[in-house]
C-alpha cells in the first residue's frame, strides 16, 4: 500500500519553522510506511500559495497513492501519533477538525445541496485514492471564489487575509460538490480509545516569531527535544 505525506514549502518558507517540524514529519512518515513529499513549486500562475496544495490531485494519480495525507508545514505532529488510514474507510475524507462552513463562506448550490455545512481545516487533511476529487481546483475564478470567503473576527485581528483561507473554501465547496464522506480526527480518536491525545499543534494565526516561541514551548511539553537530531 502506498502511502504519502505531503507538505507545502515555496519559496523557502521560514525555515527556523521547518526546522521544528519537519524532523517530526519524517518520523511520522517512516512510522506510518509513507513517503515524505515537500510540494516546491509553482503550477497555479497568479493564485495564493497555499493554492499549491489542489496539486496533490495529479501528483496522487502520478505516484498511485492509496492514500495521500497534506499536513503543513508549521504542523507539529506528536512522535506517538498512529496511522489514521488504519481506522478510515477509504469512502471517507478526515481532517482534524471540522468547522462550521456557515459561518466561513458563502454558499452557493453545492453547499445548500448538500446541507452538512462542512468546513475544512486543510492544514491536515487525509483521503484514499477513492476520494482524490476532494483536491480538485475550483471551476470558478479566483476573484469568485475570494467574494465567497469570509474570515472570523478572530482570524481578522491576524496575519490571516481572505485569499489566505482559498484551500480552505476549496475543499469545504469539493466535499458539497462531490457528496464526500467526512470524518473528524477528533472524533476519530475518541472512537477507537485515544481520547486524551495531544497528537498536533497548529496555530496558524500567528506571525513567524511568535509561532517559533510557541513550538518550542510544545516540544518541551512533549519531551522530544534530544530526539529531533535523529530524526532529521
Amino acid at each position: 500500500m502506498r502511502k504519502t505525506i505531503y507538505t507545502l514549502n515555496v519559496n523557502n518558507y521560514a525555515p527556523e519553522i521547518c526546522a521544528l517540524t519537519y524532523p517530526l514529519l519524517k518520523h511520522h512518515a517512516k512510522r506510518i510506511g509513507a513517503e515524505f513529499v515537500v510540494i516546491t513549486g509553482r503550477k497555479f500562475d497568479g493564485w495564493p500559495v497555499v493554492y499549491e496544495k489542489l496539486q496533490i490531485k495529479e501528483l496522487a494519480e502520478q505516484r498511485g497513492d492509496d492514500w495521500s495525507i497534506y499536513i503543513d508545514s508549521d504542523a507539529l505532529v506528536h512522535p506517538e501519533t498512529p496511522d489514521w488510514t488504519n481506522f478510515l474507510k477509504p469512502d471517507t475524507v478526515a481532517h482534524n477538525g471540522i468547522d462550521m462552513a456557515a459561518i466561513r463562506w458563502r454558499y452557493d448550490a453545492y453547499f445548500k445541496r448538500d446541507g452538512r455545512n462542512i468546513g475544512s481545516c486543510n492544514w491536515n487533511t487525509i483521503a484514499s485514492s477513492w476520494c482524490r476529487d476532494l483536491w480538485t481546483p475550483l471551476d470558478i475564478t479566483l476573484e469568485q471564489a475570494v467574494e465567497n470567503i469570509y474570515p472570523t473576527v478572530d482570524e481578522l485581528l491576524t496575519v490571516v487575509e481572505r485569499s489566505h483561507l482559498i484551500d480552505d473554501y476549496t475543499l469545504s465547496r469539493n466535499i458539497a460538490r462531490f457528496g464526500l464522506k467526512t470524518k473528524c480526527l477528533l472524533d476519530l480518536q475518541k472512537e477507537v480509545g485515544l481520547a486524551s491525545g495531544d497528537f498536533y499543534d497548529h496555530l496558524y494565526t500567528l506571525p513567524i516569531d511568535k509561532k517559533v516561541e510557541h513550538m518550542k514551548e510544545v516540544l518541551k511539553r512533549w519531551r522530544v527535544e534530544q530526539f529531533m537530531e535523529r530524526w532529521k
